[in-house]
């Protein structure tokens, strides 16, 4: 009478014990291969956004053309003297 009960006990932490596998496969800190996936796309999103806003930055900061400076007439490269 005890064998059926003790062999589905057995089944049953069996079967619990493969669950709680197939949840270690799926966590973050037991499956190196996941996580060092996740870390590398995490770093390349990382290193692409960094160069989007600097190039961002950089193009508002950017160069706005040749300002109109009055030079001194004795100081260009033919000067002229009163």
């Amino acid at each position: 009478m005890l064998e059926p009960y003790f062999c589905t006990a057995i089944l049953k932490i069996m079967s619990h014990h493969e669950e709680e596998q197939l949840e270690n496969n799926k966590d973050f800190t037991k499956n190196w291969v996941n996580s060092s996936k996740f870390l590398f796309y995490l770093t390349v999103f990382s290193f692409i956004c960094f160069n989007l806003g600097s190039c961002y930055r950089l193009y508002q900061h950017r160069y706005k053309g040749k300002p109109d400076v009055e030079v001194q007439s004795s100081s260009q490269y033919k000067p002229e003297y009163k």
